[in-house]
């Protein structure tokens, strides 16, 4: 054991190095936000990219979860995150997005939907938006690290997720998106090692001993998980996480800072082998624990603990540190995204834009770094209340911050970049439906089955399964909503649409 705290110690003065180099980096909003004028290089954007896609959640929250459901057949969630939501988003949106809002000038999505639809209050919506429903995605990324410290290491939650919030708030404060880019990439490799080493090792475990041939691949179990049984569960998952990340402002952003064209092709092929690696192999070894060796060992242990008791289960104090480092390194390469997401959106869109329109730079920046600081405190108290209460519903969490956002933003991100025709009624009425749309679904789909005499949590647990579901639903409405009622209003003006689209640059 002392040689796993050897490796934490390692990777925590490395942040804290990033942090020194970086510091002076970050003078202006530009510098803090976009990391600088030239912006990032293929490796880098795409390593940014990869590891804001993948956090805690999939290997504590989702591999577990769904790889007891689904067994090996849950690989495919992770496949369809490679090729669709990295390949396919970054042919699709990468030089699109940064070739458009240069040309509009815009720094955030709700920047973005501002110019692109003429609409200032569209981008304070937006925005309270983004930074509301990015709090239970940071939550559920600081519930599942802590889980696993709390089990392999004995350090109690409450405890990890503080010094991790503190962690990434210094290097957020300090250093802004460079450090954050620089840092992802130190952990993007950590993160493939990792991911390598605890594959193999589980293979050649005893528990496995190279031998997956009684698990599936194609078919799913017969309980069924959710108002539409497996297969329909399944595919909303691969869904939702393939396609959610088109719509999210922290994903999205990766797009802001990518350098030229030619790290543009270089970022799609990097972060589709990156996100092959991380996301088959988490969700394959989530798929072991249908074992006998393991299940045994897990008969009664929640989901959220199913990936911490199988990594105890092997015994290698050395490569529980890097696993611990792995899944460090994810989480906080996620948070920091998404703490600078919210952050700008408030600073930029909602204090720049509307309450002092004539602020000083060095006053937003000023603004946006206490903002990243105060993220990071809501985000922590709220997983330790999650963590106190025993709410075990990381993956609910993430389904729900990453359904209603996608939902929202889906069909008017997406659309606004490739079709001239998108309208701004069109935009209101996606982001509507889908806030609606979710209300209403999760009363139906979440508490459908719940004795209201029960404990609150089995209404949280009745809800995990159909989250992915109800997100999907939302995101198809998000474009089929968008293109029909686009076709049935008020076209954006000529002046607009010349200067998102035919502006020469």
């Amino acid at each position: 054991m002392v040689v796993a705290y050897v490796i934490l110690v390692l990777y925590v003065l490395s942040m804290v190095a990033i942090t020194i180099y970086s510091k002076n980096r970050t003078r202006s909003v530009n510098d803090f936000l976009m990391a600088g004028k030239k912006g990032l290089n293929g490796w880098m954007s795409a390593f940014a990219y990869g590891t804001t896609y993948f956090s805690a959640v999939i290997f504590i929250g989702y591999a577990g979860k769904f790889g007891q459901s689904y067994q090996l057949a849950a690989t495919w969630i992770g496949i369809g995150n490679a090729f669709i939501g990295s390949l396919l988003a970054w042919k699709v949106l990468a030089k699109r997005t940064k070739v458009m809002t240069h040309r509009l000038d815009t720094k955030t999505m709700p920047e973005f939907f501002e110019k692109r639809y003429e609409s200032t209050k569209l981008k304070i919506f937006s925005a309270i938006l983004i930074f509301v429903f990015l709090i239970p995605y940071s939550v559920s990324v600081y519930n599942g690290l802590s889980n696993l410290f709390e089990m392999v290491f004995g350090i109690p939650g409450w405890a990890i997720m503080l010094i991790l919030a503190g962690i990434t708030a210094l290097y957020l404060f300090f250093g802004g998106y460079f450090a954050t880019a620089l840092s992802d990439f130190v952990q993007g490799i950590i993160m493939l090692i990792g991911v390598v080493l605890m594959v193999l090792f589980f293979l050649k475990s005893e528990y496995v001993n190279w031998d997956i041939s009684t698990l599936r691949w194609f078919t799913f179990s017969s309980e069924k998980t959710g108002l539409f049984g497996d297969t329909v569960s399944l595919i909303s998952l691969i869904f939702l996480t393939s396609f959610g990340v088109w719509a999210l402002p922290q994903t999205i952003h990766k797009y802001h800072t990518v350098r030229d064209d030619k790290a543009i092709n270089q970022g799609m092929i990097v972060s589709t082998v990156f996100a092959l690696i991380i996301g088959f192999g988490a969700y394959f070894t989530g798929g072991l624990s249908q074992l006998d060796g393991f299940s045994q060992s897990l008969t009664n242990v929640g989901s959220d603990d199913v990936i911490p008791t199988m990594l105890k289960l092997l015994g290698q104090p050395w490569l529980l540190g890097i696993i611990a480092v792995l899944i460090l390194s994810a989480s906080m390469s996620t948070l920091s995204s998404v703490s600078l997401s919210s952050a700008s959106v408030v600073a930029i869109d909602l204090y720049k834009g509307k309450i002092n329109k004539n602020a000083s730079d060095k006053k937003v920046n000023t603004i946006m770094r206490v903002l990243c600081l105060i993220f990071v405190a809501i985000s922590v108290i709220l997983a330790i209340l999650n963590d106190i209460y025993h709410i075990s519903a990381i993956a609910y969490l993430m389904g729900l911050s990453w359904g209603v956002l996608a939902g929202c933003f889906l069909g008017p991100y997406v659309l606004g970049l490739v079709w001239k025709r998108t309208t701004r009624t069109a935009t209101w009425v996606s982001i509507i439906t889908s806030l609606v749309m979710t209300v209403v679904l999760i009363i139906v789909f979440g508490y459908a089955k719940l004795d209201f005499n029960g404990p609150f949590e089995l209404a949280i647990q009745n809800g995990i399964n159909s989250s992915p579901l109800i997100g999907s639903i939302c995101m198809c409405l998000s474009i089929i909503l968008t293109f029909i009622v686009s076709l049935c209003t008020k076209a954006p003006s000529k002046e607009t649409i010349q200067k998102a689209f035919e502006n020469k640059e």
